[in-house]
């Protein structure tokens, strides 16, 4: 298992750590402009239904978000334990255009590929698929 130099992994910490902050500010700013669009009483059934769709939008968005923090939190973890950099997979080095791109990444671009097919095909379910 390769480890990158410790330099590189702290700019990596930074930018994911902006990353998180940035995905929580929006969260907040996602619930702020939730509650001050609703109507206290919709006054008929399009309003009630425009209000359920939001909530619908509202809910996938925050699902959306957690996950990658969830998956900025494993990165996170990976530096501090020394296998970020590290495909999950194949346990080669991910390359860093790659982390460049997706520093939050498990896995390298072959093996991101090959999970995004078995997952097509109803193969995969793994709780970390990437959202990018």
């Amino acid at each position: 298992m390769k480890i990158g130099p410790r330099p590189k992994f702290a700019a990596y910490r930074k930018i994911l750590e902006k990353k998180a902050e940035e995905v929580r500010r929006s969260m907040s700013a996602q619930k702020a402009a939730q509650v001050v669009a609703r109507l206290d009483v919709p006054s008929d059934e399009g309003d009630l239904s425009q209000q359920h769709h939001e909530e619908w939008i509202f809910l996938n968005r925050n699902t959306i978000d957690m996950k990658l923090l969830r998956e900025i939190a494993d990165a996170l973890h990976r530096i501090d334990a020394g296998g970020y950099g590290t495909c999950m997979e194949c346990e080669e080095p991910i390359s860093p255009k790659r982390l460049d791109a997706v520093p939050w990444a498990r896995h390298c671009v072959a093996c991101q590929e090959a999970i995004a097919n078995r997952v097509a095909l109803g193969e995969y379910a793994g709780e970390f698929q990437e959202t990018r």
